[in-house]
């Protein structure tokens, strides 16, 4: 690798003013609070959520089949190997929790000044998923958000880069806490009866309402921890 770029990819770059950090941090929150945006930008956390499936499956050994992603921000990996045991749980486990796991690792990067790192880091985790992606829908979704994350790489200033780095650390911070109180309102209503927390539930003979309170300790830690690097509290 070209010695400029390996310097670029692993330097650091200056922090962006704090109201820069605050203000995208209110963004990210206005794209997760009201329920006509979140229809729209959940497909982003769908995103994360099926590649942590996908992640933690190839990780654990199994053969991973495809994913889709559907206009409804729903979703659904495929992956073929022991229907039992703690590969199947760890792949279970890891939907609902990789959307604020992903933030968190963001904002540490972030906190250390590599913001180059992680665009790129982003950028080549949406190329591998698109890789796997079984629907044209799920196709159109992964190339527009890894476009959007490989043009302003490419194209823009440092300021705009650090930007957009915080808001999408923020966003995915954020809007890994809102999918588990859905599931969670679903289920008292009856529905989502194969849910995640149910599969897991069923691999580990611990009750679904305990997945569902340690979905929501995951995504609730990872905010705190992630807005108090981002915030460089």
């Amino acid at each position: 690798m070209d010695t400029t770029l390996w310097n670029r990819l692993t330097g650091t770059q200056p922090d962006p003013d704090q109201w820069v950090v605050i203000a995208t941090g209110v963004i990210a929150l206005a794209a997760v609070t009201p329920h006509a945006v979140w229809r729209l930008s959940r497909n982003a956390i769908t995103i994360a959520h099926e590649g942590g499936h996908g992640l933690i499956a190839l990780l654990m050994g199994r053969r991973l089949d495809g994913i889709r992603l559907h206009s409804d921000t729903s979703g659904l990996t495929v992956s073929r190997g022991k229907p039992t045991g703690l590969g199947m749980i760890l792949t279970a486990a890891a939907g609902y929790t990789a959307p604020p796991l992903l933030g968190l690792g963001g904002a540490a990067l972030l906190a250390t000044g590599r913001i180059t790192l992680l665009l790129w880091l982003a950028t080549a985790l949406l190329l591998a998923m698109l890789l796997m992606i079984r629907n044209a829908y799920g196709a159109l979704t992964v190339v527009l958000t890894g476009g959007a994350f490989l043009l302003i790489s490419w194209l823009t200033g440092p300021q705009m880069q650090a930007a957009f780095a915080y808001a999408a650390a923020w966003f995915l911070l954020l809007g890994g806490v809102r999918p588990a109180f859905e599931l969670q309102s679903k289920r008292r209503r009856g529905g989502a009866g194969d849910s995640d927390a149910d599969q897991l539930s069923r691999l580990t003979h611990v009750p679904a309402g305990m997945w569902l309170f340690f979905f929501h300790a995951v995504a609730l830690c990872s905010l705190l921890g992630g807005g108090r690097w981002l915030l460089n509290l």
